[in-house]
């Protein structure tokens, strides 16, 4: 009997081009949305405060966006980069342009949009994401480009 470790892809493995759809989606919950607030120290009454947000104009509490990114990036890690990444090189274009609101579920997906070997990196490649995360009503919420160096098959020491 052979084991059978779940991970993500190597720099091979990735294809560009090729839309990942990671599930299942996350519901996004009040409690979550809080617990991610106060740990975060963020005090935005936006996000904590039903009251206040009532009168503001969505007329409710929004999803932290920050919450909402690191569920988006997130929720690919399992399917692109788990035990495979180096690390995080950089997030940039990151867009928010429609509301997530607590009791949302977010749906995310990403594509490969470009990749070379690390010219400084033996055994590494840069690879650039391109993530997208919909409502469950399939409305666009947030977009992020990010970059990450990740590892060639066999090359991991």
């Amino acid at each position: 009997m052979r084991d059978a470790v779940q991970r993500g892809l190597w720099y091979e493995e990735l294809e560009t081009d090729v839309r990942y759809l990671h599930r299942p989606g996350r519901t996004l919950t009040e409690a979550d949305n809080v617990a991610f607030t106060t740990m975060t120290m963020n005090t935005q009454p936006l996000h904590l405060d039903a009251a206040w947000s009532a009168g503001q104009p969505f007329g409710r509490p929004l999803v932290n966006s920050m919450l909402t990114l690191a569920t988006l990036v997130g929720s690919s890690v399992a399917q692109l980069t788990q035990g495979t990444l180096v690390a995080n090189l950089g997030l940039t274009d990151v867009d928010f342009p429609h509301p997530l609101f607590p009791g949302d579920t977010l749906y995310s997906e990403t594509v490969v949009t470009g990749k070379r070997l690390s010219a400084s990196r033996e055994g590494q490649g840069v690879v650039t994401f391109a993530h997208t995360g919909r409502n469950q009503d399939g409305t666009v919420v947030a977009t992020a480009t990010r970059t990450v160096l990740v590892w060639r098959a066999g090359a991991q020491p």
